[in-house]
C-alpha cells in the first residue's frame, strides 16, 4: 500500500497528499498502520504528523455528519457492544474478572493499580464529594471509601452488577449514594463535585465526548476530573489520536488535560484467559488529569 511504502521512508508530504486523497488515515495492512511503521523507521515528527492528520479526518467526517463510521468506532474502545444490548444481557462475575454473556471483559482485576492512580488523581484528600460512572467490580470505590468521602455518589446502570452492589451492602456505606440507570437518564440528579471519574461499557467515543460535555456543570471550580484511558488500547497509532481528540474536546469546555502515564506490564495469556479478546495491550498507560483552565 502506498500510503504505508511512504510512510517507511519519511515522505511526509505524499503522506498526507494520499489521506487527503482518501486514503484512510487508519488503513491496517498486515497487522499495521501507516503510524506504526513511521514510528518503527524512527520518522518522529511524520508520525506526529500523522497523528494530528487523522484527528483532522475524523472532525472533517464529523463535520459532514458522518460521525464516526462503525469500524472507527470499534478503533477507540472496549469490545464493540451496543450499549442497550449490553444492559439487557447477563454478566458473568469470576474472581478478578466480569465478563458479558459474550465473555467480552467489562472490568477485570489487572486494572486495580490503574484504578489507585485515578483514586489518588480525583480524591487526593479525605472528605472530598466524588461521583463515580460506573461501578464494574467496585475496584476504584472501594479506593474511594478508603477516602471518607463527604459525598460518594455511583452511577451504575446494569441491573446485575446493580443487584450485586445491594448484595454487598453499598447501599448502606457511609455517605454513599447510588444512582441506578445510565448516566444520561440520571443527570437531573447529579450535584456538584470535588472528584470525578468515568469507566463505563458498551459506549462509544460520541458517549464519551457527551459526558466531557456536562463536566464543566458538575465539576467544582477547584476539581479534578478523570477517566479510564483505554481509547484504542492495542493501537499506539489509534490511541494517540483519540487522546488528541479527547484533548480537543476537552479544550473546548475551557478544560485543560495533561496526564500521568506509567509503563505497564506485559499482560499475559492467564490474564485474558475466558475472554473474548484482550482490550488493553499498549505498554504504558495514560491517567488523564483534567482541570477548568485557569
Amino acid at each position: 500500500m502506498a500510503l504505508l511504502e511512504a510512510a517507511s521512508i519519511g515522505e511526509a508530504e505524499k503522506c498526507i497528499e494520499l489521506i487527503r486523497s482518501g486514503v484512510p488515515w487508519n488503513t491496517v495492512i498486515d497487522g499495521k498502520t501507516c503510524g506504526q511503521v513511521a514510528l518503527e523507521n524512527g520518522h518522529i515528527d511524520l508520525y506526529n504528523q500523522l497523528v494530528e492528520e487523522g484527528v483532522r479526518t475524523e472532525y472533517v467526517l464529523k463535520m459532514l455528519g458522518h460521525g464516526f463510521k462503525d469500524d472507527r468506532e470499534e478503533t477507540y474502545e472496549k469490545p464493540k457492544v451496543v450499549n442497550q444490548e449490553y444492559l439487557q444481557s447477563s454478566l458473568v462475575f469470576k474472581e478478578g474478572k466480569l465478563l458479558d454473556e459474550h465473555k467480552n471483559g467489562v472490568m477485570m482485576g489487572w486494572e486495580t493499580p490503574l484504578m489507585a492512580i485515578h483514586t489518588r488523581i480525583i480524591a487526593p484528600t479525605e472528605g472530598l464529594r466524588i461521583l463515580n460512572v460506573g461501578f464494574g467490580l467496585g475496584i476504584i470505590d472501594e479506593m474511594i471509601q478508603a477516602t471518607n468521602p463527604s459525598q460518594h455518589t455511583i452511577i451504575e446502570a446494569h441491573p446485575d452488577v446493580y443487584q450485586k452492589m445491594l448484595q454487598d451492602g453499598w447501599d448502606k456505606k457511609p455517605n454513599v449514594k447510588i444512582l441506578y440507570g445510565r448516566w444520561q437518564d440520571v443527570q437531573d440528579q447529579l450535584e456538584l463535585y470535588d472528584g470525578i471519574f468515568f469507566d463505563t461499557f458498551g459506549e462509544y467515543y460520541d458517549d464519551l465526548k457527551e459526558f466531557h460535555d456536562i463536566v464543566p456543570n458538575i465539576l467544582d471550580q477547584d476539581g479534578i476530573y478523570s477517566y479510564f484511558n483505554g481509547l484504542a488500547g492495542n493501537n499506539r497509532f489509534f490511541h494517540d489520536v483519540g487522546c488528541r481528540m479527547s484533548e480537543i474536546d476537552l479544550n473546548e469546555c475551557m478544560m485543560t488535560v495533561e496526564y500521568e502515564t506509567v509503563q505497564m506490564d506485559t499482560l499475559g495469556d492467564d490474564v485474558w484467559e475466558d475472554v473474548r479478546r484482550p482490550y488493553f495491550s499498549l505498554d504504558f498507560y495514560r491517567a488523564p488529569i483534567v482541570r477548568f483552565q485557569s
